[in-house]
């Protein structure tokens, strides 16, 4: 089984940084996509960015600018710089992976970490 846990949040003031990070636990093949979604209260979840195996990146238009989507293979992480943090950025941050298990099938599977708190506020 894989399991990705994420880390990083916390409480920060506007105009602050915060470096999220997704690691992976368990044996696959290899990683399809990889994104962070967010979810803030009263409001449905979001896609935050997206980076692909060629390490293609794509922003929500919310964040161009500010937040940096990256992945280090060798380590099995993703993670996501939020600089110029806004109070509107205040979310729980999911990543979100789709994994190919077996080298047999392109196949993926979706796979979310439990979440992480990301608090903006002075």
């Amino acid at each position: 089984q894989v399991h990705l846990v994420e880390s990083g949040g916390g409480l920060v003031q506007p105009g602050g940084s915060l470096r999220l990070s997704c690691a992976a636990s368990g044996a696959f093949f290899s990683i399809n996509a990889m994104a962070w979604h967010r979810q803030a209260p009263g409001k449905e979840r979001e896609l935050v960015a997206t980076i692909t195996s060629g390490d293609r990146t794509n922003y929500a238009d919310s964040v161009k600018g500010r937040f940096t989507i990256s992945r280090d293979n060798a380590k099995n992480t993703m993670y996501l710089q939020m600089n110029s943090l806004k109070p509107e950025d205040t979310a729980v941050y999911y990543c979100n992976w789709n994994i190919r298990r077996y080298s047999y099938t392109p196949r993926g599977f979706d796979y979310w970490g439990q979440g992480t708190q990301v608090t903006v506020s002075s």
